[in-house]
């Protein structure tokens, strides 16, 4: 089963295009495409601060700390860990070296094409103990709920870790307003080639 099918809003976020193929073509207006849902007035999603964390090594060659007890589906060369509207996804791939003008152009840009009515934030390049990244933090629709269909406004972190020729993408989500700075932070801390 193709990684699209598996993880739509995964694919599309971490889209397997050569960054290199995507910094040639002219910058994309960051345009907000779709209806933006208002954020929820209490949302749920926060990552308690008494969560557990455990370290997952992937047969896709990185490791990353992820929360204990969320549910856990792979397929290709991604993996998906989610709670409720929480979640977080790896996506490796063979790419260039991303830059931020190259992700500017690229990833954001076609993140901002999508119907999740994205609106990106921030593009920085960082250093984090795993490597220098690119980190990209944009709001996003969330994909409808497959039970009730609920789709609700979420606040998402990119950081796009390379290294020979592989692009790691881990895409954190949250409902907009939950409080996950300090577990975001130590999630994309842990990252390990």
């Amino acid at each position: 089963m193709s990684c699209s099918v598996l993880f739509p809003l995964a694919a599309a976020l971490a889209a397997v295009v050569p960054v290199a193929a995507l910094a040639a073509k002219p910058a994309a207006p960051l345009a907000n495409h779709g209806v933006a849902l208002p954020p929820l007035p209490n949302p749920p999603g926060d990552i308690p601060d008494s969560q557990v964390f455990v370290l997952y090594y992937s047969p896709l060659g990185f490791s990353l700390k992820v929360p204990e007890g969320w549910a856990r589906r792979a397929g290709g060369e991604s993996v998906r860990f989610t709670s409720a509207y929480d979640g977080l996804s790896v996506t490796v791939a063979a790419a260039a070296t991303p830059t931020v003008a190259s992700v500017r152009s690229g990833q954001a840009a076609a993140l901002a094409q999508t119907p999740m009515a994205v609106r990106v934030s921030a593009i920085q390049a960082v250093t984090l103990p795993g490597g220098d990244a690119v980190h990209i933090v944009f709001a996003s629709n969330s994909e409808p709920n497959p039970v009730t269909g609920k789709a609700v406004r979420q606040e998402n972190e990119q950081f796009l870790f390379w290294r020979q020729g592989r692009l790691a993408t881990v895409t954190l989500w949250a409902p907009y307003g939950a409080d996950n700075a300090d577990q975001w932070r130590l999630i994309s801390r842990s990252f390990r080639w």
